[in-house]
């Protein structure tokens, strides 16, 4: 008899073990000559070398299912222990599961032509409308890309510009002052990985999120970087974080050219970059649309009856 320790790596313990445990009763109904205990993220398993090979093969299948897909449910560990096919292969234009199981896609024509220029280009601008799902679909490119190990981390900003209050004036730490600005980001994410996961990826900087004034000075390597509400950057701002890309790093920068927020004495720096980096190859310029809006249907006829005023106005 012998004794192995395998440790859950990845992924969330209680979607692997299921509500009340259920996935874990199952499997040791499966292996009935195994002594198998779990704690945390720790399987202790005592038994046969022969029956504990097969044993520890087929929890890896499952492991990589459960960070796949971010579900593990009965049905699947059967389909997984028989080598078959468990329902979620083979689905079309995934990019990544959402914590519940949900597969996240591109749900326009021009989701999927900025998850296309994303593989094909290492620099991506999404320009388009509040709700046209530029944030929520970049970052999904960001935790597939992380997920396959195609790069090491995720860097996500913002630049934390004043809306009517002074960040000073703001109650608590430096930290308190900007969690506001990046709560987007963090809504985004809190989707597509399990909380607890989450939390461990922010605390080992596999996952970083911060103001765009704390890029200055840094070199961005096997990273996806997203700069998101782009169009509040000043021309050196935005300037300085393009030439933050080191190697194998991918870029998203999103904005929406209706809601700058700058003094009307300051260019915006995403303005600027449409006409400067026309052209440049490498880098890919992807404009949705009111079209594309995939949240209320109230938001589309709100985006439309803004349009109409400011045309109304010329």
């Amino acid at each position: 008899m012998i004794e192995k320790h395998i440790i859950l790596e990845d992924v969330d313990p209680i979607v692997f073990y299921g509500a009340n445990n259920a996935n874990l009763q199952m499997v040791k109904a499966l292996y009935p000559k195994l002594r198998i205990v779990a704690r945390d993220n720790v399987i202790r398993v005592m038994g046969d070398e022969e029956q504990m090979m097969e044993f520890e093969e087929n929890i890896g299948k499952m492991q990589r299912h459960c960070l796949l897909y971010n579900s593990l449910n009965e049905e699947e560990i059967l389909q997984i222990l028989r080598g078959e096919k468990t329902n979620k292969e083979g689905v079309q234009g995934v990019i990544v599961y959402s914590t519940t199981g949900r597969p996240i896609t591109a749900r326009t024509k021009n989701q999927q032509r900025l998850v296309e220029a994303f593989q094909k280009d290492d620099m991506v601008f999404a320009i388009g409308p509040a709700g046209s799902g530029k944030t929520y679909t970049s970052i999904a490119l960001a935790v597939r890309a992380l997920k396959q190990k195609e790069v090491r981390k995720i860097i996500l900003s913002r630049p934390a510009v004043e809306a009517g209050e002074k960040l000073g004036f703001l109650p608590g730490d430096m930290k308190d002052k900007i969690d506001p600005y990046l709560q987007p980001l963090y809504d985004a994410l809190e989707d597509m990985l399990p909380v607890a996961k989450l939390q461990e990826m922010m605390e080992q900087k596999i996952i970083q999120i911060a103001p765009l004034a704390f890029m200055r000075g840094r070199t961005l390597n096997d990273a996806v970087v997203i700069l998101d509400e782009a169009q509040n950057t000043t021309i050196p701002q935005l300037k300085m974080f393009l030439t933050r890309m080191g190697m194998n790093c991918k870029m998203i920068i999103t904005g929406d050219m209706t809601q700058i927020d700058l003094p009307h004495s300051t260019q915006s720096g995403l303005v600027n970059a449409m006409q400067v980096l026309k052209g440049v190859k490498g880098i890919s310029f992807i404009e949705t649309d009111k079209g594309d809006i995939v949240r209320h249907k109230l938001v589309t006829r709100i985006v439309e009856a803004y349009e109409k005023r400011v045309k109304d106005d010329r």
